[in-house]
């Protein structure tokens, strides 16, 4: 039976990483490329690869080891650690436990909290627009035997503060609720609905794998127990990312068969990858006053632009309290999937939405339980700008769209003609 892909490493000095099914050269054209889908991640800023280069080849010790080199790459893991306590505001370098992903944070907050404070209730109360990496480990809770609320938003996906007061049960353990929406941007009243669970006693855990890098992210005025970043959403690495568990919020761990991260997340630290999350994140804080400004003028001229050129479409998301970085935009009577696909034979890479679930067919489930018609939520795209972003980029969209989504339109069954 022959084999469908090819065997590597079978030629002499042939290289098992080189493209498949490309020649030398092949596919080197010359067309605009311009990147709009940084909220599924971003590139790796130099500053970053520079600082992480001296600690795959240099300062390379397992920090776990006693002899001098393991403490100097110790060392390097504490720097970082005090580094991101700083950055976002907490009180203690140990109130920082590195992870893998934020999916890995999402995930020991969640069940590490409800495992090691059962106790207390059994009872979780999230919102219907999560990432999926809150929602599956919430189900996941339910199969347990927990019972989980799923809070309802607005038309403007925002999770309203009266309706987390009136699901709190007697024995409601933990809430989370995200930070900002990764698929449409809306920002949630994350310090209202902290403080009142402060007073009743009840965690509080937000994904902030969207808000980090972009907006201030502070700890304390947001009332959080916990908090969750990823490095690659702020042009840092992927495959790490940072949980801030507030000192003596008891936590059960998720990774065992090792002393690491205090006992609450078993593995030798990816120290080259921590320091690459701390660096990304402190230039990112320092830029971020005019990064924001700028970025939200990109947002606006294209926001502007497409609803000046387009009839039939609808910007997704609350009108003020939005990420600066993000507008989505639902096109009535074509498919997004047909217009991310024609903007990509332009140079012209954008989303329908959270990178995690582009492969599925279904309507957006932030879009839905915003009450949008399920045909228009499957035309929504999402735009999310970055720091490799300018005017031009923009320019360049808003003259190939209108003739991409009238040529779709033509061929709609739906579409009126």
């Amino acid at each position: 039976m022959k084999r469908s892909c090819r065997q590597v490493g079978t030629k002499e000095n042939e290289n098992p990483l080189a493209p498949l099914g490309r020649g030398e050269g092949e596919g080197d054209f010359h067309m605009k490329k311009i990147y709009l889908d940084h909220n599924a991640t971003t590139p790796v800023q130099p500053l970053v690869v520079k600082e992480m280069e001296k600690y795959f080849t240099g300062i390379f010790a397992n920090p776990s080891s006693v002899h001098s080199p393991g403490q100097e790459a110790a060392d390097a893991l504490m720097e970082a650690r005090e580094a991101v306590q700083g950055l976002i505001g907490a009180s203690k370098p140990e109130e920082i436990i590195f992870t893998g992903s934020g999916t890995e944070a999402n995930n020991l907050a969640i069940k590490g909290i409800t495992s090691a404070n059962e106790k207390k209730g059994r009872h979780v109360i999230t919102s219907v627009v999560e990432h999926h990496a809150v929602l599956s480990p919430c189900k996941s809770l339910e199969k347990s035997g927990y019972r989980v609320t799923y809070l309802p938003v607005d038309k403007y996906g925002m999770v309203n503060p009266d309706d987390v007061r009136k699901a709190v049960a007697a024995d409601t353990v933990l809430v989370s609720i995200m930070m900002v929406n990764n698929e449409i941007g809306t920002i949630n009243p994350i310090p209202e609905i902290g403080k009142m669970l402060k007073e009743k006693g009840i965690f509080f855990h937000t994904d902030a794998v969207q808000a980090a890098g972009k907006m201030p992210v502070n700890v304390e005025a947001l009332f959080v127990d916990a908090l969750s970043i990823s490095a690659h959403k702020f042009y840092g690495p992927k495959g790490v990312g940072a949980l801030y568990l507030r000192a003596g919020t008891r936590l059960k761990p998720l990774i065992e068969g090792g002393h690491h991260e205090k006992n609450r997340r078993a593995g030798t630290e990816n120290v080259a990858g921590i320091r690459g999350l701390a660096k990304a994140l402190a230039i990112a804080v320092e830029s971020m006053g005019p990064e924001t400004k700028r970025l939200l003028k990109l947002r606006n001229m294209l926001k502007n632009g497409l609803s000046g050129s387009i009839k039939n479409i609808y910007v997704m998301g609350h009108p003020e309290k939005v990420m600066a970085n993000t507008l989505n935009v639902c096109f009535e009577w074509i498919e997004g999937e047909s217009i991310i696909l024609n903007l990509d034979l332009k140079g012209i890479s954008v989303s329908s939405g959270s990178a995690c679930t582009s492969g599925s067919l279904e309507p957006s489930h932030v879009l839905m339980s915003m009450g949008v018609d399920s045909a228009l939520a499957q035309g929504s795209i999402r735009f999310s700008f970055g720091t490799d972003n300018a005017e031009e980029d923009v320019k360049y969209v808003l003259e190939v769209l209108p003739e991409i989504v009238s040529r779709l339109r033509s061929m709609s069954p739906i579409a009126p003609k």
